[in-house]
């Protein structure tokens, strides 16, 4: 076994150094190679494209082949044009995960096939695929694209740093996602492989291991120049063991590699072995499961509803249960059917469990059970446990429904609810029935700040109505609910001000309606013609308006006027602000670390930035592929200041977004750009608005993973927290989802360096299956001020029985530190 590095505070460091010099694989972003993302992405489209024309034909349809795959064309084939975005969504998920191994595993010799680690990375790939199908079965889609992503950056690193390639084959070596199957003729670690060269490596690898057929690949150290005598390197800058003899390399990661003439042929097999692996978890997963794992499905929307069963919500469970039907009902078999149901139950008590289904039936006969009487008769509850829940278990990005008469009786876990929103980047809408009064002119109540908090930091709603008037909310529900709901525009004012803003609306945007919260708010919206309407006209030319004690939607009855709109909004009380439609233009990003040597590439992390230092976002376009971002910026939340960031195309769609300065407070990330539309003569400008809030922070936290979890087996999960200040004092808190039992410290003291470390530890009980995903979050606080942030971990139970102890430390330990930096997903 390699010996175990320590990791320190300057070790981190260190590796994220090296990080920027020294990444060797397929590139991830480059002009003139073909890609790891390239390569996933085309993969995943002809793959999905088979599915799709299987599913189809079995349904008696008639799937018509695109001439040119793309997430556009391939929706639209498949029946289901608004899962583009989502089908985009999941290749961006998979290959930025891809794209995570290299600046997390870069000591890691198996994940690369480097070293002649063949077994090993071998096993990577099996587990990793056990992993997916596992976690499929308990359609936990989030996870399973996370590691597909990781176990596909393996697979396709044979082909590039082998000598398969220089063997001669040109077609997949199976035996790597076959188990069962023995990898023949490796050579060992005593046979000589190659000789030497400089510039041209065309034929460095010994004449008796082509004859032969012995399979070999580069060692590669960033350390160290020593390796087996007479063994090939990885070549290229940064790998110390190309120096000494046999010096140079056999890699093909680039044109310009040390076997470069091969890098298109490797691409290729390397694409045809991604197909593959693809097609061995189709096959178990079956065609729909298949689809969904790819974001193809009926529709983007989900359905998630979080219910407080207390004794005192007898109506508002009755009209939970007719919100549901109406919902279910209406949409079956249309194109906003929802692609996944969550519900999670709450009361004083107690909280849980999470149901979570894609079948529409099944989410009503769990509703229809849901019955009131649970805990004792204080007016506290459990609710944001209960949120907590539905966050680690709903998709991404969903939409979260939380129904409550009481305060929160754990608003201890505010901040870990807020990590959880800002790492899923979902949105949470509370339905409050418990204001001062029962009238129309009903005044916010205090108690329930946690939650108009929490909803505006997700970019939400807290809707404050009495229960005899809940059935007034049955339009936003719905409305808020579907799939390609895009924000145009949000704002916050507290306390509110005189104030008008302007927002641009494109030709795509159908079903345009604004949502205002605050009491005692007038306000009067213009349209690009000219045409207005105040909020004293409920029914008029230009927009409906629906109103509701503190709430106010107003639905546009021809949003199809693309052009500038305002709104002139006039209140002293403090209101919220949010503008949606319906489009196939959007964005997503993350924010993410770049690394420009000896290839550009990025790892993402999904925590809040540092405050100190630029910020780099990766922006991905998603919608027809003719949206061109010409304005990204990150915009404070409470003002009208802009930090406009420094695009850079980086291709597909994406791209990479500097912003030198980063806002004090709390930000939206905003998109301005141009669509070339059918539906107009030229340019038609969008504007996309980020619905989630989100703040920088002085402090970092990272956590690393240096084994498998298996049921049964503590599982030890070692973190570092680190700031530029020195001997300040942190309180530490860490949740896991699955409620298993846990320890760490409570508290942290960082040393003169500004550092600090720990360790998580956790067990799952032995009966825990095989995928089983747990949400790890990790929170640091300083003390004395409200400055936190956190690590977001998603995790998964291994296979049921662990190997035995020599086996597992020669396939899960290895030299480097396995780190894993701010967050391990999406």
């Amino acid at each position: 076994m390699f010996p175990k590095l320590i990791f320190t505070t300057f070790s981190f460091f260190f590796m994220s150094f090296i990080a920027q010099m020294s990444i060797q694989a397929f590139k991830i972003i480059s002009s003139s190679s073909n890609t790891h993302h390239n390569i996933t992405r085309a993969a995943v489209l002809q793959k999905s494209a088979e599915a799709c024309r299987t599913h189809i034909l079995k349904q008696g349809g008639n799937f018509v082949q695109p001439n040119s795959l793309t997430a556009d064309s391939l929706a639209k084939a498949c029946l289901s044009p608004a899962s583009a975005s989502t089908l985009k969504s999941a290749i961006i998920d998979i290959s930025i995960r891809n794209a995570w191994v290299d600046g997390r595993h870069m000591f890691n010799a198996e994940y690369h096939f480097d070293d002649e680690s063949f077994e090993q990375a071998r096993n990577l790939i099996t587990q990793g695929v056990s992993l997916v199908k596992a976690s499929l079965r308990l359609k936990n889609y989030e996870y399973a694209r996370q590691r597909l992503g990781e176990t596909l950056h393996t697979l396709q690193d044979f082909y590039s740093h082998s000598n398969w390639i220089e063997l001669g084959n040109r077609s997949p070596y199976s035996t790597l996602i076959k188990p069962s199957l023995h990898l023949d003729n490796l050579a060992d670690v005593n046979t000589p492989t190659c000789s030497s060269c400089d510039v041209d490596c065309t034929g460095n690898i010994l004449e008796t291991i082509i004859t032969q057929k012995k399979l070999t690949s580069g060692y590669f150290s960033l350390t160290s120049p020593q390796k087996p005598k007479g063994k090939c390197s990885h070549g290229g800058l940064g790998d110390l063991t190309s120096l000494v003899t046999p010096k140079g390399g056999i890699n093909k990661d680039g044109t310009k590699a040390a076997h470069g003439s091969l890098h298109f042929v490797a691409a290729d097999v390397a694409t045809a072995a991604t197909r593959e692996l693809l097609q061995d978890i189709r096959e178990a997963a079956g065609e729909l499961e298949f689809l969904r794992l790819m974001g193809i499905s009926k529709s983007s929307s989900v359905l998630c509803f979080v219910v407080d069963t207390s004794a005192s919500m007898t109506e508002e469970i009755a009209e939970v249960k007719r919100i549901t039907s109406f919902i279910v009902d209406s949409r079956r078999g249309t194109a906003d059917e929802p692609s996944a149901y969550v519900l999670v139950p709450f009361s004083n008590s107690g909280f849980g469990p999470v149901y979570k289904t894609t079948d529409p039936d099944v989410f009503k006969t769990e509703v229809n059970a849901l019955s009131a009487g649970g805990g004792g008769a204080d007016d506290l509850e459990m609710s944001l446990s209960g949120l907590w829940l539905a966050l680690a278990a709903a998709p991404v990005a969903s939409e979260i429904f939380l129904f409550t008469d009481g305060e929160p009786k754990d608003a201890e876990m505010k901040n870990t609810v807020l990590a959880l929103i800002e790492s899923t980047k979902s949105t949470v809408n509370f339905v409050l029935t418990n204001p001062l009064t029962n009238t129309t002119r009903s005044l916010s109540n205090p108690v329930n700040q946690v939650y108009e908090d929490l909803a505006v930091a997700s970019g939400g709603l807290a809707i404050e109505i009495p229960n005899q008037l809940l059935a007034n909310t049955t339009s936003a529900i719905n409305d808020t609910s579907i799939s390609s709901l895009v924000t145009i525009f949000q704002t916050v004012r507290d306390p509110g001000t005189a104030e008008p803003f302007s927002f641009a609306v494109d030709s795509s945007v159908r079903n345009l309606t604004f949502y205002i919260t605050g009491n005692s708010t007038q306000f009067t919206i213009t349209a690009p013609s000219g045409q207005s309407q105040s909020s004293g006209q409920s029914d008029g030319s230009l927009a409906a308006i629906q109103s509701v004690v503190n709430f106010h939607m107003v639905q546009v009855k021809n949003s199809s006027q693309a052009g500038v709109w305002t709104i002139y909004m006039n209140s002293i009380q403090p209101y919220t602000l949010k503008v949606t439609g319906k489009s196939s233009t959007n964005f997503q990003f993350d924010f993410v670390e770049v690394y420009q040597t000896p290839h550009p590439g990025y790892t993402v992390f999904k925590s809040r930035p540092r405050t100190d230092g630029n910020v780099t976002l990766l922006l991905s376009m998603l919608g027809s592929g003719s949206e061109v971002p010409t304005e990204v910026a990150l915009v404070e939340a409470s003002g009208s200041g802009l930090h406009t960031g420094l695009l850079e195309d980086v291709g597909n769609g994406d791209y990479l977004v500097t912003v030198t300065t980063v806002p004090k407070g709390e930000f939206f990330v905003r998109a301005i750009g141009q669509t070339n539309s059918s539906s107009t003569s030229g340019y038609d400008v969008f504007q996309r608005q980020s619905s989630t809030r989100h703040r920088a922070s002085n402090v970092s936290v990272t956590a690393e993973r240096n084994e498998a979890w298996f049921p049964g087996q503590l599982f030890s999960l070692p973190f570092t927290v680190a700031t530029s200040n020195s001997y300040s004092n942190y309180t530490i808190t860490a949740r896991n989802s699955g409620q298993y039992n846990m320890t760490f410290p409570s508290s942290l003291t960082t040393g003169s360096d500004g550092g600090a470390n720990g360790v998580v530890e956790l067990s799952a009980p032995d009966n825990a299956t095989a995928g089983t995903e747990v949400i790890l979050t990790i929170e640091a606080t300083q003390s004395g001020t409200n400055d936190t942030n956190y690590a977001f971990l998603r995790l998964a139970v291994s296979r049921a029985v662990a190997p035995p102890a020599g086996l597992a430390r020669s396939l899960w330990l290895s030299a480097g530190t396995l780190l894993i930096s701010l967050v391990i997903n999406k």
